[in-house]
């Protein structure tokens, strides 16, 4: 785990844990407003192989709006990013930013306070997932 992700482990394939990403996210009010295919990206646009690797931008309406109105400038780190990584045919690594490590390049209380709330909701997210942390 590294120092600016929050990390689950599931024992399931990849498309199987992206479907159970999303209902995990919408259980703690996110959306995913995009989807980023980076196996297929690479694939067309490198020529190359990696494993299947799909990038959810998850969004809290009410919790970008509150940290929009404390600094117009946060919208440049928004959504939250939430990677879905096949290790092998049945073993998936689910990471989403830390909002907290995120917010070390803010001096805002409220987006702080922003940040705290998100953790929150995207640590519980992924806990509800995890089979091995």
């Amino acid at each position: 785990m590294s120092d600016y992700t929050i990390t689950a482990t599931m024992n399931q394939p990849c498309a199987d844990t992206v479907a159970a990403v999303r209902t995990a996210l919408a259980d703690q009010g996110f959306g995913v407003l995009t989807e980023i295919d980076l196996k297929a990206t690479l694939k067309a646009k490198l020529d190359v192989d990696i494993e299947p690797q799909i990038i959810l931008g998850a969004c809290r309406p009410a919790l970008a709006y509150e940290a929009i109105q404390a600094d117009m400038a946060i919208a440049a780190v928004l959504p939250c990013n939430v990677v879905v990584r096949s290790v092998n045919e049945t073993t998936t690594v689910v990471e989403a930013i830390d909002p907290d490590a995120m917010m070390g390049i803010a001096a805002n209380d409220a987006l702080h306070a922003v940040a705290a709330d998100a953790k929150q909701r995207l640590t519980a997210a992924l806990a509800s997932l995890s089979t091995e942390s």
